[in-house]
């Protein structure tokens, strides 16, 4: 079996507004973040299955004869929406040596795609293929990078397996599949994310398969159909945190002072919400400053909120401090606890101001990139469509 050359690319996330609130069963707005993972699937006739990820120094090739093994385990092709299959992802684990202790990003994305290689390939001949992916986003950041990469995978390997259509005319640039393909992708990247992550809400692949926004509320992911692109900062103060020891802390501090507290998480469901319908308005309306001047005030709002709730950091405070000095606005987005930041740019902003304020972000350490949310989601792309930096690192495998 011959497969067909596909480009992809799908849009990490980042949470705008409702992060901690959301665990507490309030709206959490999800935006996509114009820092994109690729990926090129090429048909070879080697015998084996490659895959090469360069952002982790991950290059492998499997001989299709030691994948044969596992064709019977998962009884031919596998649906979209069904539960994981334990036994293949257990039989995988052991191929690559995957011990409990050792969940490292290679051996996770490894077994991610393998996973899914196998269950849509089963039922036919294993084709010989290389995977090469590179990917803008920073890893283990709350960027959703490992969601974009399992909606990569996922779209093309159903486009090579024929389970969904190519979007791609001859004279387009990139295309997007429909929405029961979009559900398809959806539903399989969530099988790679349940793979690297166990139990993930959902929220990551939804927005690297649809992008735009999405509400989350209670564990229902609902995109919004229009929302304005936004110019943002964004920043990653390198300073490493738990989440989950985060989240607890939050939950303490609710538990120690209710009375307190669900005024605070009220306050940030409204947040939420105001910031949806003005986003909706400015889709439909003319933007003006007052827009702007609104969304600047619900962030210094939120991120207030945020350091009440006790997720903040000194190196937040920075990035805030930093960007105010230039008439912008930040707040954290995710964890907390230092990680990454957003700053809203208006369309006025002057390309001298962003890059000073770039500049002096970097100077305290901090990675920064000046990027948009609210994008596309996964997207076929034509080689010509594909920036010529990222092309000419996936054309070297």
């Amino acid at each position: 079996m011959t497969v067909k050359d596909v480009f992809v690319s799908a849009p990490g996330k980042a949470i705008l507004h409702g992060e901690h609130a959301v665990v507490h069963g309030k709206v959490a707005l999800a935006v996509s973040l114009n820092l994109r993972t690729y990926l090129r699937l090429k048909g070879t006739t080697t015998g084996s299955v490659c895959i090469n990820l360069p952002n982790i120094d991950t290059f492998l090739c499997y001989d299709l004869s030691e994948l044969k093994q596992f064709i019977p385990v998962s009884c031919g092709k596998r649906e979209e929406g069904k539960p994981l299959d334990a036994e293949l992802v257990r039989k995988l684990r052991e191929f690559i040596g995957v011990t409990n202790g050792n969940l490292d990003p290679c051996n996770m994305a490894t077994l991610s795609f393998l996973y899914i290689y196998i269950s849509l390939f089963g039922s036919s001949e294993l084709p010989s293929l290389t995977v090469s992916v590179w990917s803008e986003l920073p890893t283990g950041a709350g960027l959703g990078s490992s969601a974009a990469y399992s909606v990569c995978l996922a779209s093309a390997l159903l486009c090579a397996s024929g389970a969904i259509p190519a979007p791609l005319k001859e004279s387009d640039q990139s295309a997007r599949w429909c929405q029961e393909d979009l559900e398809q992708i959806n539903s399989w990247a969530f099988q790679g994310e349940m793979i690297i992550h166990g139990n993930p809400s959902g929220v990551d692949n939804a927005v690297g398969t649809w992008g735009g926004m999405l509400r989350f509320l209670a564990g229902k992911i609902i995109p919004l159909s229009r929302v304005p692109l936004l110019r943002i900062l964004l920043t990653n103060t390198n300073v490493p945190r738990s989440t989950k020891v985060l989240v607890a802390g939050v939950k303490d501090k609710i538990n120690k002072f209710p009375s307190i507290m669900t005024p605070v998480l009220d306050s940030v469901d409204a947040i939420s919400c105001t910031c949806e319908k003005i986003l909706s308005e400015m889709t439909c309306e003319p933007i003006t400053g007052e827009h702007y001047n609104i969304l600047e005030e619900l962030i210094d709002i939120n991120q207030h909120h945020l350091n009440v709730m006790g997720v903040g950091h000194p190196s937040l405070d920075t990035l805030c401090q930093v960007t105010l000095t230039k008439g912008l606005h930040s707040k954290l987005t995710g964890a907390g606890g230092g990680g990454c930041g957003i700053t809203l740019l208006r369309p006025e902003t002057d390309s001298s101001v962003v890059q000073t304020t770039v500049q002096d972000l970097k100077d305290c350490g901090f990675d920064c990139w000046e990027t948009s949310i609210g994008g596309p989601g996964v997207q076929q792309h034509s080689p010509l469509s594909v920036k010529e930096e990222v092309l000419e690192i996936l054309n070297r495998y």
